[in-house]
């Protein structure tokens, strides 16, 4: 069975750039635009790992991801920062932190290596 990952991004285009890449790659994509959307949907279908974008409508990623880790029932959940800006390697230090903080733009190879190594720990 595909692993299921949940993409957060307020930017379709790069939606559907991670979604190509990914589903190439065999994995099953779940995409959203919102972040105050993220925990409903994580609760129903259950990925099994979460790229998530910092800058977002409804609620900001870093909160998502802080929401997310505190989270019994969610603290488990792989979860990848996305984000052109520097300062975003400051968020693995907060209680809370991602797993792990992908940088824009990044390159094909990047963004799967990434993948595997979060969904094999």
């Amino acid at each position: 069975m595909a692993k299921k990952i949940l993409i957060v991004d307020d930017n379709e285009f790069m939606i559907e750039i991670m979604t190509f890449i990914l589903i190439a790659k065999g994995y099953e994509v779940i995409a959203l635009y919102r972040g105050d959307k993220v925990l409903d949907t994580v609760m129903a279908s259950h990925p099994d790992l979460v790229i998530l974008d910092v800058t977002l409508p409804g609620m900001d990623g870093r909160e998502v991801c802080k929401l997310l880790k505190l989270n019994r029932s969610t603290r488990q959940l792989p979860v990848i920062m996305c984000s052109g800006n520097d300062d975003v390697d400051d968020a693995l230090k907060q209680k809370g932190a991602p797993n792990d903080v992908l940088h824009k733009p990044f390159d094909t190879h990047e963004l799967i290596e990434m993948v595997e190594l979060q969904l094999a720990a």
